[in-house]
């Protein structure tokens, strides 16, 4: 990839394909995420959203194509603590209270205690700082499990679902959070289902059926699906693409 790009993306994707059991799982997808963005991967449930994301962070096998991350292949060592990855199941010690998994994984990046109970608060648990993971509610796993992932500032942060069974109020602080992040130089690719979150994002990438079927903004997506609505330019590009296949 020619300097130029890579210092303008933070992900770039080529003719990715990956099989899992002798199933066609991702297509041929190619994309480039910019840096300082928030980029939203959207699709059905079964589309390809969580494999890709493991594409990126180079813990998924592939059959061909490639990713380049930050400048170099997904999965070098050299960008372990430039990635921050949350996957949908929290990643945390159960036996552990809230604050010391965030201090565990704080020592792990060279931070303080500090910025362990900075990325609690970040998140809304400071009330819960001093529970054991084990009773937290599912949303409030998922917090803390970003709580950690937040940690040691990462350049490129991919976060699968991190709003699921959140309440609107703490959906949009996080969201808030995510902005700031990219303000500040950071980029994000979120998976989500919620199509006002979709507004949210700079960039939105849709998948359906292992293939991209979309990338553009939203004020694109719209355009290119004449409407004025996500919910239902979501559901013409599915049904479009399913048309297109039969």
């Amino acid at each position: 990839m020619p300097q130029a790009v890579a210092t303008r993306t933070a992900v770039e994707v080529e003719r990715l394909v990956v099989r899992r059991g002798g199933k066609l799982i991702l297509d041929g997808v190619s994309c480039a995420i910019p840096r300082g963005s928030v980029v939203g991967l959207l699709g059905p449930s079964g589309s390809g959203k969580t494999t890709l994301m493991r594409a990126i962070v180079g813990v998924q096998r592939i059959a061909s194509g490639g990713v380049t991350v930050l400048g170099l292949p997904a999965g070098s060592p050299e960008l372990r603590r430039r990635v921050g990855y949350l996957t949908q199941a929290p990643s945390i010690y159960p036996d552990l209270t809230v604050i010391e998994n965030a201090t565990y994984f704080a020592a792990m990046y060279g931070c303080g205690t500090a910025e362990a109970l900075a990325s609690v608060e970040s998140v809304g648990l400071t009330e819960a700082a001093g529970q054991l993971a084990s009773t937290l509610s599912g949303g409030q796993r998922a917090r803390a499990s970003l709580a950690c992932t937040l940690l040691g500032d990462p350049e490129l942060l991919v976060l699968d679902e991190p709003t699921v069974g959140q309440d609107p109020v703490l959906r949009n602080e996080l969201w808030l959070r995510f902005r700031a992040l990219a303000e500040a130089g950071a980029t994000l690719i979120v998976s989500s289902h919620v199509m006002d979150e979709a507004r949210r994002c700079d960039r939105l990438l849709f998948i359906s059926d292992g293939e991209l079927i979309a990338d553009g903004t939203p004020e694109e997506v719209l355009q290119r699906t004449a409407t004025d609505d996500l919910d239902e330019a979501f559901l013409r590009l599915v049904i479009a693409h399913r048309e297109e296949q039969d």
